[in-house]
């Protein structure tokens, strides 16, 4: 019987516990007072909000992918463009989100294309870098799939970048990956690029 990937969002009353503790003393810290009325919940909120947020570090994703692989003798490119990330910067912990585009060339097997989505989620929802985050995407795929190559690229703004720092409201980051006939093949790669440029959209 095929192993079917589930999604749940469950939150461990400990770890929720816990957390809600130590934001009720950022609270303090910044001044606030957590016991008054707008605030009493806020704890156990921001809590379970960072759970979600992070929940990326419970799931695997390479089962994500081999939850759904089939065997297909399709040679050509496999492009999901625009999957919608969130994920938090490592550094700030402040949101950066943007679009992943995903190809891979197959090698004799395929995997739902929903999967894709999930592996880009799965990543995301952990304290990341960009470059790390395009990185994790490529071998993930070129892992649990062995393909004839992957090719990852991520536009995304950031907003440590926007509401601190440097504050630039109109900046953006690429980060590409690529593995196999992408890195070789200066055609394919081409092709890729042109797919997922403005024009296309």
């Amino acid at each position: 019987m095929e192993k079917k990937y589930q999604r749940t969002d469950i939150y461990d009353p400990a770890t929720i516990e816990a957390l809600a503790g130590h934001y009720t003393e950022i609270l303090r810290l910044l001044g606030e007072d957590p016991d008054r009325e707008g605030l009493v919940k806020t704890p156990e909120r921001v809590a379970k909000a960072m759970s979600f947020l992070t929940k990326g570090y419970t799931e695997d994703p390479h089962e994500i992918i081999r939850s759904a692989i089939f065997r297909e003798e399709y040679k050509q490119m496999v492009l999901v463009k625009d999957i919608e990330l969130y994920s938090l910067c490592e550094h700030h912990m402040l949101p950066f989100y943007g679009k992943a585009h995903v190809a891979y060339i197959p090698n004799g097997y395929i995997t739902g294309l929903s999967k894709i989505a999930r592996v880009v989620e799965c990543f995301a929802r952990r304290l990341q870098v960009q470059e790390r985050l395009t990185v994790d995407i490529r071998d993930c795929i070129q892992e649990a799939l062995n393909p004839m190559g992957v090719a990852v690229v991520i536009e995304a703004s950031h907003m440590c970048m926007q509401m601190r720092g440097i504050e630039k409201q109109g900046s953006a980051t690429t980060t590409s990956a690529f593995t196999g006939i992408f890195l070789s093949d200066h055609r394919t790669r081409e092709e890729f690029m042109t797919l997922i440029s403005n024009k296309y959209r």
